[in-house]
């Protein structure tokens, strides 16, 4: 029997959502698989539940859990158990502290845009954070569902002068391409799903493709994922602790520029007219001047993290959970 399989019989067996630990008991318990001189069984199991879920493989779906741990479970038992009812309990007050009030002593949202900007930059993407704060009215609650949390521009690259003189003289729009990113830290339950995809959905009417990022999205929440994508066009994108690792869930689908949507939000916010005046100035200029307006453009945008060892780092400072790649001891040193 293989450690997969083991993990597989162990929670048919469990039948209830559990955690690592307690499918590494279960297995050692009944014999599965033995271990030997293994030192570590508990974190090999729990790297082994890892797999399962970046590899996509439908058999298992976990929970998160408090404490930025996760519960996991066959799929099959899916109708059995009211995940949507665990999700909210784990949403609900305990001990008079707010889930988010916890959390946010962990790591806060803008701390994953570091990640997000990393990962479009591996794209060709150059992207930029939007404080809202700093708008006229930006004390607005509503501002956040009128601004992006990140803008990004990716420029089409052909392969020779000519083509690409040819199609800025024809078409310009179709040169380059402008998104827009609302980002959240998790989603866990449908009512929070529907409330950030829809937040989404209004703050990126005027670009080109729209996204809901987020790092943690609870596997049960997959289908109801895909019929918001096909009905309203915002792709989803799987954050995470290794920028490289993230996932397009479900991509976004063209759209025209909203121009007026677009003058608005210029008028509205500085850093968003910056932007859109960089992309502008870098589409238009000659040859000669490509390579420092690009570099005028980086400048402006946020600045990615460019090894794995920073990248590591960056998290442990921020307290973002991270996945078994950076759990080394000489990527935590």
């Amino acid at each position: 029997m293989t450690i997969k399989e083991a993990i597989l019989r162990s929670l048919e067996e469990i039948k209830e959502p559990t955690n690592y630990s307690k499918v590494c008991d279960h297995i050692i318990a009944k014999k599965y698989i033995d271990f030997g001189s293994a030192k570590t069984p508990n974190a090999t199991v729990s790297a082994q539940l890892g797999d399962f879920i970046r590899n996509g493989d439908a058999r298992i779906k976990r929970i998160k859990m408090p404490g930025n741990t996760y519960n996991y479970y066959l799929t099959k038992n899916e109708s059995e158990i009211n995940v949507d009812a665990l999700a909210e309990a784990v949403s609900a007050p305990q001990n008079g502290t707010t889930k988010k009030a916890e959390k946010i002593k962990v790591y806060e949202e803008r701390d994953l845009h570091r990640l997000l900007v990393t990962y479009l930059k591996s794209t060709d993407t150059f992207s930029k954070t939007i404080y809202h704060e700093q708008s006229k009215n930006g004390s607005d609650s509503n501002q956040t569902w009128t601004h992006p949390d990140i803008v990004g521009v990716k420029f089409l690259k052909l392969q020779t002068k000519a083509s690409h003189n040819f199609l800025k003289a024809v078409n310009k729009t179709d040169t380059f391409k402008l998104s827009s990113y609302e980002l959240k830290r998790e989603i866990n339950s449908d009512s929070e799903l529907k409330k950030a995809f829809f937040q989404a959905v209004s703050n990126s009417s005027w670009a080109n493709y729209g996204y809901l990022v987020a790092f943690e999205f609870a596997d049960s929440l997959k289908e109801e994922m895909e019929r918001l994508n096909q009905s309203f066009g915002i792709g989803i994108i799987e954050l995470s602790s290794n920028p490289y690792q993230s996932k397009v869930l479900f991509p976004s689908h063209y759209r025209d520029l909203d121009f007026k949507t677009i003058d608005k939000l210029c008028k509205m916010n500085s850093e968003f007219q910056n932007f859109i005046e960089h992309c502008e100035k870098l589409m238009t200029a000659d040859d000669r001047y490509i390579t420092g307006t690009e570099k005028e453009l980086s400048d402006i945008c946020d600045k990615p993290l460019t090894t794995d060892q920073e990248i590591a780092n960056y998290c442990k400072e921020k307290n973002i959970p991270v996945e078994d790649w950076a759990l080394s001891e000489t990527n935590l040193n």
